[in-house]
């Protein structure tokens, strides 16, 4: 592991969100979920997909809040084009559990 320095840190911007619709993505790859998360007012709505299907359903999604990263450039994944990252940590398997605060929040807001 290598150190960053906190303006490393300062730069990747981390915000919460909430989802508003989530589908299935057969044309993926990997197995995947579509995702339309609201960031709310100063970013507004953002697509991705994420491969988290061992611990998810798409209409478990809906309304749940969760952290991605809203500054990285957009990437085609297929004929998807995802906006932004969300973020998940690895259970004992492997499979994806996604990161999100323990309480309701205001949509858009910065990690700190």
């Amino acid at each position: 592991m290598s150190d960053i320095s906190f303006d490393d840190f300062l730069k990747v911007d981390v915000r919460v969100g909430t989802v508003l619709r989530a589908e299935p993505f057969p044309e993926a790859r990997k197995p995947a979920i579509k995702l339309w998360i609201d960031f709310g007012d100063e970013i507004g709505e953002k697509k991705t997909s994420a491969q988290i299907t061992a611990h998810y359903a798409p209409q478990t999604l809906v309304g749940k809040q969760v952290l991605a990263v809203v500054n990285f450039p957009p990437r085609q994944i297929g004929k998807f084009m995802s906006e932004v990252l969300v973020l998940g940590m690895p259970d004992a398997a492997g499979a994806v559990v996604l990161v999100g605060p323990d309480m309701p929040v205001p949509n858009g807001g910065r990690l700190h």
